[in-house]
């Protein structure tokens, strides 16, 4: 209880950026991504989410592995569904799921360790997501979030595609802003809803062509100010993972960082 009171997040998106844009999880996310790159593809390939946002997401959740969580999950579980009245709403039907897992063969009630909030594994994954969205990747007969990265990948990837991810599409841009109307789109919450025209009309020039996707408008707190993003579908996809702003954005910047470090490193090699 004490954990999960506390802030689940910095309040600003500098102060977030400054947690999970660190050349650790870069070079972790390269690192990652060489070790496990036939996977990768094949998940990219199958659910048509991209290589990086795997691999970001990972990356953000656990440090790819690193680190999954101390609490006993049935402790973590039971306690948030009845002992934690402001979200117990949410909790309650997760120590069904996690039962159900136990009665399934998946796992070992007294044994599994996760996060304060009963999330397991690499993904860190809630026993509702684990039954919906766990795969078993690697064909053994298994869905195993915890040794191993295959299954952990595919499951990420299916997670992400069950939401509605869409193959080749953007994901954030960032915007210019003119006059003060743009506020009241920010307003309006995470999910895309303004067109192009929509957009004109409150000031707001995406900097990066978004063709006939609808928009949310992002407003960030960054070290230098405010920056303003345009949040798209895929976007949304990522928040649906966990609902907040500047996790989302963390994936998506990490993604992007890992994916042009890799690509640098891949030249460097040419180029001897």
């Amino acid at each position: 209880l004490a954990a999960i009171r506390k802030p689940p997040e910095p309040p600003v998106w500098a102060d977030y950026r400054a947690i999970f844009l660190t050349e650790k999880r870069i070079e972790g996310g390269v690192a990652f991504w060489q070790a496990h790159g036939e996977l990768l593809a094949r998940a990219e390939r199958e659910y048509g989410v991209p290589a990086e946002i795997i691999v970001a997401t990972i990356g953000v959740e656990t440090v790819y592995g690193s680190y999954t969580g101390s609490h006993r999950v049935l402790d973590a579980l039971t306690t948030l569904a009845f002992d934690f009245p402001r979200r117990a709403e949410f909790f309650r039907g997760e120590p069904e799921h996690f039962l159900l897992l136990v009665h399934e063969g998946v796992l070992d009630p007294l044994r599994m360790r996760g996060s304060y909030a009963g999330a397991m594994g690499v993904p860190q994954f809630l026993p509702s997501s684990f039954r919906n969205y766990a795969v078993d990747f690697d064909g053994d007969g298994q869905r195993n979030l915890w040794d191993g990265a295959a299954d952990s990948i595919g499951s990420v990837a299916n997670y992400y595609r069950s939401f509605g991810w869409q193959a080749g599409r953007p994901i954030a841009v960032p915007a210019k802003v003119e006059g003060q109307d743009y506020a009241a789109l920010a307003e309006q919450g995470i999910e895309p809803r303004f067109d192009a025209q929509a957009l004109a009309q409150a000031g707001i020039t995406p900097l990066s062509d978004i063709g006939s996707d609808s928009a949310a408008m992002l407003v960030l707190e960054g070290s230098s100010g405010n920056e303003y993003w345009l949040g798209l579908h895929n976007f949304y996809m990522i928040t649906r993972y966990n609902r907040s702003v500047n996790y989302a954005m963390s994936v998506f910047q990490l993604a992007h960082e890992i994916r042009s470090a890799r690509e640098a490193a891949s030249r460097s090699t040419l180029d001897r």
